[in-house]
Protein backbone atom coordinates (compact mmCIF):
# COMPACT_ATOMS: atom_id res chain seq x y z
CA UNK A 1 0.00 0.00 0.00
CA UNK A 2 1.52 3.45 -1.24
CA UNK A 3 -0.10 5.89 1.29
CA UNK A 4 -2.62 5.41 4.00
CA UNK A 5 -6.63 5.57 3.12
CA UNK A 6 -7.21 8.94 4.67
CA UNK A 7 -4.37 10.76 2.26
CA UNK A 8 -6.16 13.67 1.16
CA UNK A 9 -5.34 16.76 -0.87
CA UNK A 10 -3.85 19.87 0.80
CA UNK A 11 -3.22 17.32 3.70
CA UNK A 12 -1.25 18.69 6.81
CA UNK A 13 2.12 17.67 7.11
CA UNK A 14 3.52 15.36 9.89
CA UNK A 15 6.61 17.40 10.26
CA UNK A 16 8.25 20.87 9.11
CA UNK A 17 10.75 19.37 7.00
CA UNK A 18 8.41 16.56 5.42
CA UNK A 19 8.97 16.81 0.88
CA UNK A 20 5.80 17.95 -0.38
CA UNK A 21 4.50 17.03 -3.39
CA UNK A 22 2.16 18.32 -5.95
CA UNK A 23 0.80 16.55 -9.30
CA UNK A 24 -1.16 19.28 -11.16
CA UNK A 25 -3.17 17.95 -14.00
CA UNK A 26 -4.17 20.53 -16.54
CA UNK A 27 -5.45 20.93 -19.97
CA UNK A 28 -2.22 20.60 -21.32
CA UNK A 29 -0.08 18.43 -19.45
CA UNK A 30 -0.27 16.48 -15.93
CA UNK A 31 2.86 16.95 -13.68
CA UNK A 32 4.29 15.93 -10.42
CA UNK A 33 6.90 18.49 -8.25
CA UNK A 34 8.64 17.34 -4.94
CA UNK A 35 9.62 20.31 -2.84
CA UNK A 36 12.00 20.30 -0.41
CA UNK A 37 10.25 20.58 3.42
CA UNK A 38 10.92 23.70 6.05
CA UNK A 39 12.80 26.09 3.82
CA UNK A 40 11.79 29.11 2.00
CA UNK A 41 12.79 28.86 -0.80
CA UNK A 42 13.53 25.24 -1.34
CA UNK A 43 14.40 23.21 -4.31
CA UNK A 44 12.56 20.83 -6.34
CA UNK A 45 13.51 17.06 -5.67
CA UNK A 46 11.95 16.15 -7.91
CA UNK A 47 10.19 17.79 -11.54
CA UNK A 48 8.07 15.14 -14.16
CA UNK A 49 5.74 16.09 -16.48
CA UNK A 50 3.68 14.45 -19.10
CA UNK A 51 2.27 16.39 -22.15
CA UNK A 52 -1.05 14.21 -22.06
CA UNK A 53 -4.14 16.90 -24.07
CA UNK A 54 -6.60 16.44 -21.45
CA UNK A 55 -8.07 19.81 -22.53
CA UNK A 56 -7.59 19.39 -26.71
CA UNK A 57 -10.95 18.35 -27.69
CA UNK A 58 -12.74 20.74 -25.16
CA UNK A 59 -13.63 23.79 -27.06
CA UNK A 60 -15.61 21.19 -29.67
CA UNK A 61 -16.86 18.41 -27.29
CA UNK A 62 -17.38 19.79 -24.22
CA UNK A 63 -15.05 16.28 -22.64
CA UNK A 64 -11.90 15.11 -22.11
CA UNK A 65 -10.14 14.05 -24.74
CA UNK A 66 -9.89 9.75 -24.54
CA UNK A 67 -6.46 9.25 -25.25
CA UNK A 68 -5.03 12.01 -23.13
CA UNK A 69 -7.74 10.48 -20.21
CA UNK A 70 -5.46 7.12 -20.20
CA UNK A 71 -2.06 9.33 -20.58
CA UNK A 72 -2.82 11.52 -18.16
CA UNK A 73 -4.01 7.64 -15.58
CA UNK A 74 -0.54 6.80 -16.92
CA UNK A 75 1.31 9.66 -15.91
CA UNK A 76 -0.16 10.34 -12.22
CA UNK A 77 -0.16 6.19 -11.51
CA UNK A 78 3.66 6.29 -12.06
CA UNK A 79 4.21 9.35 -9.68
CA UNK A 80 1.90 8.08 -7.02
CA UNK A 81 4.32 5.24 -7.11
CA UNK A 82 7.49 7.28 -7.20
CA UNK A 83 6.32 9.23 -4.44
CA UNK A 84 6.94 6.86 -1.46
CA UNK A 85 10.87 6.86 -2.89
CA UNK A 86 10.83 9.90 -2.67
CA UNK A 87 9.78 10.11 1.03
CA UNK A 88 6.82 12.99 0.14
CA UNK A 89 5.43 13.66 3.56
CA UNK A 90 2.14 15.29 1.98
CA UNK A 91 1.25 14.49 -1.83
CA UNK A 92 -1.37 17.22 -2.49
CA UNK A 93 -3.55 16.55 -5.84
CA UNK A 94 -4.80 19.41 -8.14
CA UNK A 95 -6.98 19.67 -11.01
CA UNK A 96 -7.87 23.02 -13.39
CA UNK A 97 -9.69 24.59 -16.28
CA UNK A 98 -9.87 21.13 -18.23
CA UNK A 99 -11.57 18.78 -15.36
CA UNK A 100 -13.69 22.12 -14.33
CA UNK A 101 -15.41 22.67 -17.28
CA UNK A 102 -15.76 19.19 -18.71
CA UNK A 103 -18.81 16.89 -18.77
CA UNK A 104 -17.07 14.18 -17.58
CA UNK A 105 -14.38 16.25 -15.11
CA UNK A 106 -15.82 15.12 -12.17
CA UNK A 107 -16.42 11.38 -13.54
CA UNK A 108 -12.59 11.05 -14.20
CA UNK A 109 -11.68 12.55 -11.14
CA UNK A 110 -13.38 9.91 -9.46
CA UNK A 111 -11.68 7.20 -11.89
CA UNK A 112 -8.41 8.74 -10.83
CA UNK A 113 -9.05 8.40 -7.12
CA UNK A 114 -10.48 4.63 -7.60
CA UNK A 115 -7.64 3.51 -9.78
CA UNK A 116 -4.28 5.52 -8.64
CA UNK A 117 -5.35 6.34 -4.61
CA UNK A 118 -5.07 10.19 -5.51
CA UNK A 119 -7.76 11.89 -3.86
CA UNK A 120 -7.82 15.01 -6.63
CA UNK A 121 -9.26 18.31 -5.78
CA UNK A 122 -11.42 19.78 -9.05
CA UNK A 123 -10.44 23.50 -7.82
CA UNK A 124 -12.38 26.49 -8.84
CA UNK A 125 -10.83 29.32 -11.19
CA UNK A 126 -11.14 31.96 -8.54
CA UNK A 127 -8.58 29.36 -6.20
CA UNK A 128 -6.66 28.48 -9.51
CA UNK A 129 -6.32 32.93 -9.72
CA UNK A 130 -4.98 33.12 -6.04
CA UNK A 131 -2.29 30.18 -6.32
CA UNK A 132 -0.86 31.10 -9.43
CA UNK A 133 -0.70 34.64 -6.99
CA UNK A 134 1.32 32.68 -4.52
CA UNK A 135 3.38 30.95 -6.64
CA UNK A 136 4.92 34.42 -8.18
CA UNK A 137 4.74 35.95 -4.28
CA UNK A 138 7.11 32.44 -3.39
CA UNK A 139 9.71 33.60 -5.58
CA UNK A 140 8.99 37.40 -5.09
CA UNK A 141 7.60 38.81 -1.69
CA UNK A 142 7.25 42.19 -3.29
CA UNK A 143 6.15 41.45 -6.53
CA UNK A 144 2.60 43.75 -7.43
CA UNK A 145 0.69 44.00 -10.89
CA UNK A 146 -1.50 41.34 -12.27
CA UNK A 147 -0.91 37.64 -12.40
CA UNK A 148 -1.42 35.90 -15.97
CA UNK A 149 -1.60 32.40 -15.47
CA UNK A 150 -1.89 30.80 -19.18
CA UNK A 151 -3.17 27.45 -19.41
CA UNK A 152 -4.58 25.05 -21.99
CA UNK A 153 -8.23 25.92 -21.47
CA UNK A 154 -8.15 28.97 -19.35
CA UNK A 155 -6.47 32.31 -18.29
CA UNK A 156 -6.75 33.14 -14.66
CA UNK A 157 -6.13 36.57 -13.25
CA UNK A 158 -5.49 37.97 -10.07
CA UNK A 159 -3.78 41.00 -8.61
CA UNK A 160 -1.23 41.41 -6.01
CA UNK A 161 -1.39 43.94 -3.65
CA UNK A 162 1.16 44.79 -0.80
CA UNK A 163 2.61 41.05 -0.63
CA UNK A 164 -1.42 39.36 -0.99
CA UNK A 165 -3.06 37.94 -3.98
CA UNK A 166 -6.93 40.09 -4.06
CA UNK A 167 -9.63 37.85 -5.39
CA UNK A 168 -8.77 36.90 -9.08
CA UNK A 169 -11.05 35.27 -11.94
CA UNK A 170 -10.96 32.99 -14.48
CA UNK A 171 -11.79 33.02 -18.48
CA UNK A 172 -11.87 30.82 -20.86
CA UNK A 173 -8.90 32.12 -23.12
CA UNK A 174 -6.48 29.21 -23.31
CA UNK A 175 -5.12 28.06 -26.43
CA UNK A 176 -7.08 25.60 -26.73
CA UNK A 177 -10.12 27.54 -26.52
CA UNK A 178 -8.88 30.33 -29.14
CA UNK A 179 -8.23 27.29 -31.48
CA UNK A 180 -11.65 26.56 -31.89
CA UNK A 181 -11.93 30.04 -34.05
CA UNK A 182 -10.14 27.97 -36.98
CA UNK A 183 -7.87 30.82 -37.42
CA UNK A 184 -10.28 33.45 -37.43
CA UNK A 185 -8.40 36.52 -36.33
CA UNK A 186 -11.60 38.49 -35.96
CA UNK A 187 -13.62 36.20 -34.50
CA UNK A 188 -10.90 34.86 -31.81
CA UNK A 189 -10.21 38.88 -31.08
CA UNK A 190 -13.74 38.86 -30.54
CA UNK A 191 -13.80 36.36 -27.85
CA UNK A 192 -10.87 38.09 -26.21
CA UNK A 193 -12.37 41.69 -26.20
CA UNK A 194 -15.46 40.00 -24.40
CA UNK A 195 -13.71 38.49 -21.60
CA UNK A 196 -11.03 41.40 -21.00
CA UNK A 197 -13.25 44.61 -20.95
CA UNK A 198 -15.24 44.13 -17.68
CA UNK A 199 -11.87 42.66 -16.16
CA UNK A 200 -9.63 45.65 -17.32
CA UNK A 201 -11.68 48.21 -15.63
CA UNK A 202 -12.28 46.35 -12.54
CA UNK A 203 -8.10 45.86 -12.31
CA UNK A 204 -6.98 49.17 -13.99
CA UNK A 205 -5.28 50.32 -11.07
CA UNK A 206 -3.24 47.18 -10.61
CA UNK A 207 -2.05 46.72 -14.31
CA UNK A 208 1.06 48.63 -14.32
CA UNK A 209 3.01 45.39 -14.63
CA UNK A 210 1.61 41.78 -15.85
CA UNK A 211 3.20 38.70 -14.43
CA UNK A 212 2.85 36.49 -16.19
CA UNK A 213 2.57 32.05 -15.44
CA UNK A 214 2.53 29.66 -17.81
CA UNK A 215 4.07 27.33 -20.24
CA UNK A 216 3.14 29.63 -23.70
CA UNK A 217 4.24 32.87 -21.71
CA UNK A 218 8.02 30.65 -20.87
CA UNK A 219 8.22 29.76 -24.70
CA UNK A 220 7.15 33.26 -25.44
CA UNK A 221 9.99 34.13 -23.35
CA UNK A 222 12.59 32.06 -25.17
CA UNK A 223 11.72 33.52 -28.54
CA UNK A 224 12.38 36.89 -26.73
CA UNK A 225 15.48 35.80 -25.20
CA UNK A 226 16.72 34.49 -28.89
CA UNK A 227 15.40 37.59 -30.61
CA UNK A 228 17.43 39.91 -28.26
CA UNK A 229 20.45 38.57 -27.37
CA UNK A 230 19.84 38.36 -23.81
CA UNK A 231 22.38 38.04 -21.51
CA UNK A 232 21.23 34.83 -19.75
CA UNK A 233 19.38 32.26 -20.32
CA UNK A 234 17.30 32.32 -16.92
CA UNK A 235 13.39 32.59 -17.96
CA UNK A 236 12.66 33.24 -14.10
CA UNK A 237 12.24 36.77 -13.47
CA UNK A 238 13.12 38.08 -16.95
CA UNK A 239 11.55 41.39 -17.58
CA UNK A 240 9.89 42.54 -21.05
CA UNK A 241 9.36 46.83 -21.53
CA UNK A 242 5.57 46.74 -23.46
CA UNK A 243 6.58 48.28 -26.46
CA UNK A 244 9.30 45.27 -26.77
CA UNK A 245 6.10 42.57 -26.08
CA UNK A 246 4.09 44.95 -28.68
CA UNK A 247 6.81 43.52 -31.11
CA UNK A 248 7.36 39.67 -29.84
CA UNK A 249 3.53 39.35 -30.09
CA UNK A 250 3.37 40.82 -33.86
CA UNK A 251 6.81 38.74 -34.80
CA UNK A 252 5.63 35.69 -33.34
CA UNK A 253 1.93 35.74 -34.75
CA UNK A 254 3.65 36.10 -38.17
CA UNK A 255 6.26 33.95 -37.78
CA UNK A 256 5.87 30.05 -39.32
CA UNK A 257 6.11 26.68 -37.47
CA UNK A 258 9.45 26.19 -38.80
CA UNK A 259 10.88 29.24 -37.84
CA UNK A 260 9.77 28.83 -34.07
CA UNK A 261 10.56 25.14 -33.96
CA UNK A 262 14.20 26.79 -34.75
CA UNK A 263 14.02 28.82 -31.67
CA UNK A 264 16.45 27.13 -28.85
CA UNK A 265 14.56 26.33 -25.56
CA UNK A 266 11.31 26.71 -27.07
CA UNK A 267 9.41 23.04 -26.66
CA UNK A 268 8.59 21.70 -29.95
CA UNK A 269 4.71 20.69 -28.08
CA UNK A 270 3.93 24.87 -27.70
CA UNK A 271 4.94 25.64 -31.17
CA UNK A 272 1.25 25.22 -32.40
CA UNK A 273 -0.21 27.26 -29.74
CA UNK A 274 2.09 29.92 -29.81
CA UNK A 275 0.77 32.31 -32.48
CA UNK A 276 -2.41 31.98 -30.43
CA UNK A 277 -0.15 33.08 -27.32
CA UNK A 278 1.02 35.71 -29.40
CA UNK A 279 -2.15 36.83 -30.26
CA UNK A 280 -3.81 37.07 -26.80
CA UNK A 281 -0.43 38.70 -25.33
CA UNK A 282 -1.48 41.48 -27.92
CA UNK A 283 -4.75 41.68 -26.65
CA UNK A 284 -3.94 41.65 -22.94
CA UNK A 285 -1.10 44.61 -23.69
CA UNK A 286 -3.97 46.89 -25.87
CA UNK A 287 -6.33 46.18 -22.28
CA UNK A 288 -4.29 46.35 -19.39
CA UNK A 289 -1.60 48.97 -20.70
CA UNK A 290 1.15 48.02 -18.69
CA UNK A 291 4.51 49.43 -18.47
CA UNK A 292 6.38 46.09 -18.21
CA UNK A 293 6.28 42.77 -18.37
CA UNK A 294 8.00 39.64 -16.24
CA UNK A 295 8.07 36.13 -16.51
CA UNK A 296 7.91 33.74 -13.30
CA UNK A 297 9.34 30.57 -13.17
CA UNK A 298 6.68 29.50 -10.70
CA UNK A 299 3.07 29.57 -10.66
CA UNK A 300 0.29 26.85 -8.95
CA UNK A 301 2.63 24.48 -7.83
CA UNK A 302 4.68 26.71 -5.83
CA UNK A 303 1.12 28.72 -4.96
CA UNK A 304 0.02 25.42 -3.14
CA UNK A 305 3.67 24.77 -1.85
CA UNK A 306 3.24 28.64 -0.33
CA UNK A 307 0.04 27.45 1.50
CA UNK A 308 2.14 25.02 3.45
CA UNK A 309 4.74 27.67 4.91
CA UNK A 310 4.27 28.47 8.26
CA UNK A 311 4.49 32.50 8.61
CA UNK A 312 8.16 32.41 10.28
CA UNK A 313 9.46 30.84 6.84
CA UNK A 314 7.14 33.34 4.49
CA UNK A 315 8.69 36.54 6.49
CA UNK A 316 12.13 35.15 5.26
CA UNK A 317 13.84 36.66 1.87
CA UNK A 318 14.04 34.02 -0.72
CA UNK A 319 17.31 35.19 -2.27
CA UNK A 320 18.95 34.92 1.15
CA UNK A 321 17.47 31.69 2.46
CA UNK A 322 18.85 30.32 -0.81
CA UNK A 323 22.28 31.83 -0.84
CA UNK A 324 22.52 31.04 3.15
CA UNK A 325 21.27 27.24 2.04
CA UNK A 326 24.54 27.13 -0.31
CA UNK A 327 26.74 28.67 2.33
CA UNK A 328 25.22 25.30 4.32
CA UNK A 329 26.15 23.41 2.77
CA UNK A 330 29.32 24.13 0.24
CA UNK A 331 31.20 26.84 2.38
CA UNK A 332 34.15 25.42 4.71
CA UNK A 333 32.49 27.60 7.70
CA UNK A 334 29.02 28.09 7.59
CA UNK A 335 28.00 31.60 8.93
CA UNK A 336 31.30 33.38 7.52
CA UNK A 337 29.49 35.36 4.98
CA UNK A 338 26.87 36.76 7.16
CA UNK A 339 29.50 38.00 9.29
CA UNK A 340 31.40 39.29 6.30
CA UNK A 341 28.10 41.34 5.32
CA UNK A 342 28.11 42.66 9.03
CA UNK A 343 31.68 43.79 8.68
CA UNK A 344 31.68 45.64 5.29
CA UNK A 345 27.84 46.83 4.86
CA UNK A 346 29.35 50.09 6.68
CA UNK A 347 31.58 50.60 4.10
CA UNK A 348 29.06 49.17 0.96
CA UNK A 349 26.64 51.68 2.45
CA UNK A 350 23.39 50.06 0.26
CA UNK A 351 20.64 52.91 -0.38
CA UNK A 352 17.48 50.27 -0.47
CA UNK A 353 16.68 47.45 1.38
CA UNK A 354 17.11 45.63 -2.11
CA UNK A 355 20.71 46.99 -2.60
CA UNK A 356 21.29 45.51 1.13
CA UNK A 357 20.11 41.83 0.50
CA UNK A 358 22.15 41.05 -2.98
CA UNK A 359 25.40 42.32 -0.61
CA UNK A 360 24.47 39.89 2.36
CA UNK A 361 23.44 37.38 -0.58
CA UNK A 362 26.54 37.50 -2.41
CA UNK A 363 28.52 37.45 1.02
CA UNK A 364 26.94 34.03 2.09
CA UNK A 365 28.12 33.02 -1.75
CA UNK A 366 31.63 33.87 -0.99
CA UNK A 367 33.48 30.94 -0.24
CA UNK A 368 31.18 28.14 -2.18
CA UNK A 369 33.50 27.82 -4.50
CA UNK A 370 36.61 26.59 -2.55
CA UNK A 371 36.72 23.15 -3.36
CA UNK A 372 36.93 24.06 -7.42
CA UNK A 373 40.23 24.08 -9.03
CA UNK A 374 41.81 27.46 -8.12
CA UNK A 375 41.84 28.06 -12.23
CA UNK A 376 38.10 27.65 -11.91
CA UNK A 377 36.81 28.94 -9.04
CA UNK A 378 35.65 32.15 -10.42
CA UNK A 379 33.88 30.48 -13.19
CA UNK A 380 32.47 28.25 -10.67
CA UNK A 381 30.53 31.38 -8.55
CA UNK A 382 29.51 32.83 -11.37
CA UNK A 383 27.65 29.83 -12.52
CA UNK A 384 25.92 29.71 -8.85
CA UNK A 385 24.51 33.14 -9.76
CA UNK A 386 23.47 32.88 -12.87
CA UNK A 387 22.32 29.44 -12.94
CA UNK A 388 21.36 28.32 -9.58
CA UNK A 389 17.54 28.47 -9.01
CA UNK A 390 17.84 31.94 -6.97
CA UNK A 391 14.79 34.21 -6.77
CA UNK A 392 13.57 37.10 -5.73
CA UNK A 393 17.22 38.89 -7.32
CA UNK A 394 16.30 39.80 -11.06
CA UNK A 395 18.77 39.54 -13.83
CA UNK A 396 20.34 42.84 -13.21
CA UNK A 397 20.93 41.36 -9.37
CA UNK A 398 21.89 38.22 -10.34
CA UNK A 399 24.76 40.31 -12.99
CA UNK A 400 25.75 42.18 -9.59
CA UNK A 401 26.88 39.55 -7.92
CA UNK A 402 28.25 37.91 -10.70
CA UNK A 403 30.17 40.54 -10.99
CA UNK A 404 31.43 40.69 -7.45
CA UNK A 405 32.07 37.50 -7.16
CA UNK A 406 34.44 37.90 -10.00
CA UNK A 407 35.75 40.46 -8.69
CA UNK A 408 36.54 38.66 -5.29
CA UNK A 409 38.17 35.67 -6.84
CA UNK A 410 40.14 37.72 -9.71
CA UNK A 411 40.41 41.27 -8.72
CA UNK A 412 40.50 44.52 -10.51
CA UNK A 413 38.99 45.61 -13.57
CA UNK A 414 40.19 43.24 -15.69
CA UNK A 415 38.54 40.49 -13.75
CA UNK A 416 35.23 41.90 -15.75
CA UNK A 417 36.86 42.27 -19.28
CA UNK A 418 34.16 40.88 -21.63
CA UNK A 419 31.47 39.57 -19.26
CA UNK A 420 28.24 39.83 -21.35
CA UNK A 421 26.19 39.89 -18.42
CA UNK A 422 28.05 43.60 -17.72
CA UNK A 423 25.00 44.90 -20.42
CA UNK A 424 22.64 44.30 -17.75
CA UNK A 425 23.73 46.78 -15.63
CA UNK A 426 24.36 50.94 -15.10
CA UNK A 427 28.22 51.81 -14.80
CA UNK A 428 27.39 52.62 -11.08
CA UNK A 429 26.25 49.21 -10.04
CA UNK A 430 29.10 47.80 -12.30
CA UNK A 431 31.58 50.19 -9.92
CA UNK A 432 29.54 49.48 -6.65
CA UNK A 433 29.67 45.37 -7.43
CA UNK A 434 33.81 45.95 -8.07
CA UNK A 435 33.92 47.66 -4.41
CA UNK A 436 31.59 44.63 -3.36
CA UNK A 437 34.04 42.37 -4.67
CA UNK A 438 37.17 43.85 -3.25
CA UNK A 439 35.73 44.22 0.28
CA UNK A 440 34.55 40.16 0.22
CA UNK A 441 38.58 39.62 -1.01
CA UNK A 442 39.95 41.20 1.74
CA UNK A 443 37.44 40.13 4.26
CA UNK A 444 38.04 36.61 3.12
CA UNK A 445 41.86 37.10 3.06
CA UNK A 446 42.03 38.74 7.09
CA UNK A 447 39.88 35.88 8.00
CA UNK A 448 40.77 32.88 6.14
CA UNK A 449 37.06 32.60 5.52
CA UNK A 450 36.90 31.39 9.27
CA UNK A 451 34.71 33.03 11.81
CA UNK A 452 35.44 35.13 14.86
CA UNK A 453 38.24 37.46 12.83
CA UNK A 454 36.80 40.21 11.28
CA UNK A 455 34.90 41.68 14.63
CA UNK A 456 38.70 42.17 15.89
CA UNK A 457 39.39 44.00 12.09
CA UNK A 458 36.15 46.69 11.97
CA UNK A 459 36.81 48.78 8.90
CA UNK A 460 35.98 52.40 8.24
CA UNK A 461 35.37 54.51 4.89
CA UNK A 462 36.23 58.32 5.47
CA UNK A 463 39.03 59.91 3.66
CA UNK A 464 41.21 56.85 3.16
CA UNK A 465 40.00 53.61 3.70
CA UNK A 466 41.02 52.52 7.32
CA UNK A 467 41.67 49.02 8.64
CA UNK A 468 41.56 49.16 12.52
CA UNK A 469 42.51 45.87 14.49
CA UNK A 470 42.46 45.74 17.68
CA UNK A 471 45.21 43.41 19.97
CA UNK A 472 43.79 40.07 18.67
CA UNK A 473 43.34 41.25 14.74
CA UNK A 474 46.85 42.57 14.73
CA UNK A 475 47.91 38.77 15.00
CA UNK A 476 45.84 38.58 11.50
CA UNK A 477 47.61 40.83 9.53
CA UNK A 478 50.32 41.16 7.28
CA UNK A 479 51.60 41.80 3.51
CA UNK A 480 49.05 40.16 1.64
CA UNK A 481 46.18 41.65 3.76
CA UNK A 482 48.05 45.05 3.02
CA UNK A 483 48.11 44.03 -0.93
CA UNK A 484 44.49 43.25 -0.22
CA UNK A 485 43.58 46.52 1.55
CA UNK A 486 45.56 48.59 -1.05
CA UNK A 487 43.57 46.73 -3.67
CA UNK A 488 40.06 47.85 -2.18
CA UNK A 489 41.42 51.07 -1.73
CA UNK A 490 41.55 51.80 -5.25
CA UNK A 491 38.37 50.68 -5.34
CA UNK A 492 36.83 52.95 -3.84
CA UNK A 493 39.12 55.48 -4.92
CA UNK A 494 40.97 56.49 -1.84
CA UNK A 495 44.15 55.65 0.32
CA UNK A 496 44.28 52.52 2.78
CA UNK A 497 45.83 53.03 5.96
CA UNK A 498 45.71 50.92 9.14
CA UNK A 499 45.62 52.19 12.55
CA UNK A 500 47.32 50.06 14.85
CA UNK A 501 46.11 49.73 18.53
CA UNK A 502 47.81 51.55 21.37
Amino acid sequence: MLFADDLTSFAPLRAGDDRIGVIDVGSNSVRMVVFEGGRRCPAMVFNEKVLCGLGAELGKTGRLAPVGRERALRAIQRFMTLAQGLRVGSLVGVATAALREAEDGVAFGEQIREETRLNLQIISGEDEARLAAQGVLFGDPEASGLVIDLGGASMEICPIVNGEPLTGVTTRLGPQRLASANGDRTDMREMIDTALTPVAQDFAAHSHRLNLVGGAWRALGRVQLHLTGHPLTILHEYEIAADEAHDLALWTAQADSEMLASMPGVPGGRVGTLPQAAFLLSALLDHFEPDDLKISGFGLREGVCYDYLPDLVRAQSPLISTCRGQERTRARAPGFGAELADWLMPVMAPETPAEERLIRAACHLVDVSWRAHPDYRATSCLEVVTRANVSSAGHAGRAFMAAALLTRYKGGRKALSGAPFLKLLADAQVEQAMRLGALMRLGATIAGTTRGYLEHCPIRLDDDLVLIPDATGQHVLGEEIDKRLAQAARAFGVSAAVIAPE
